[in-house]
């Protein structure tokens, strides 16, 4: 039996978070809640062109996003022992801040703010942390056609963003999790690994570092 009703695996891009959650849902029989990016029309063309497409791709998941978890979260599955998310609400909040103009996040921002709220939040957001050169090479081994424009760049700035958001959580659990050294989806050791620090390790609200071999 988790601890846990809701939790959340995050990540930047490429670091393993769907992966992750697939895989505690089927062994702990949990409802899985997996972001729907790639039915996103607009994710192929921001990529070729972010500055025409940033707004309406930022508005099209803030709007898909809420969406699904309103609908996942206030219906409870009797039949699953928990929920596990491959993603949070914020999260178009850290991206729309770096894809954005100055005037156009402002005004995301306010209709963000309107409708975050209305969502739980989870017993415990995991992030978890892997350098941008090994996020770079997993996106690469994937091979996805329209994430093949990607760059460390825009991946740190990711990462700074991510940070900066967790930084301000001090009302939540809050799990960095720095997997750069573990291969959780090939070994099952460090997946083991894993899955006992966030299933026993205890942690406060705000946040909390961990670092496994």
């Amino acid at each position: 039996m988790s601890k846990y009703n809701y939790l959340v695996i995050e990540g930047n891009i490429g670091a393993g978070k769907t992966s992750l959650s697939r895989m505690i849902a089927e062994k702990f029989n949990a409802r899985l809640i997996l972001e729907q990016f790639a039915e996103n029309p607009f994710l192929p063309k921001f990529y070729r062109d972010p500055g025409r497409y940033s707004f309406p791709l930022e508005l099209s998941f803030l709007a898909s996003r809420y969406h699904q978890l309103h609908r996942e979260l206030t219906s409870p599955d009797l039949f699953k022992s928990f929920t596990v998310a491959d993603y949070f609400f914020s999260k178009s909040l850290i991206f729309s801040k770096i894809t954005l103009q100055v005037d156009e996040f402002n005004l995301y921002r306010t209709l963000f703010d309107i409708i975050h709220q209305q969502l739980p939040k989870p017993d415990l957001y995991v992030y978890l942390h892997v350098h941008a050169e090994k996020l770079l090479n997993n996106i690469r081994q994937r091979d996805r056609d329209y994430e093949k424009d990607i760059g460390v760049e825009y991946l740190e700035k990711l990462q700074e963003g991510y940070f900066e958001y967790l930084r301000s959580l001090q009302d939540q659990r809050i799990l960095i999790l720095d997997v750069n050294e573990l291969d959780f989806v090939g070994k099952e050791r460090d997946y083991l690994s894993v899955e006992e620090a966030i299933f026993h390790g205890e942690y406060r609200k705000g946040l909390n570092r961990l670092q496994l071999p």
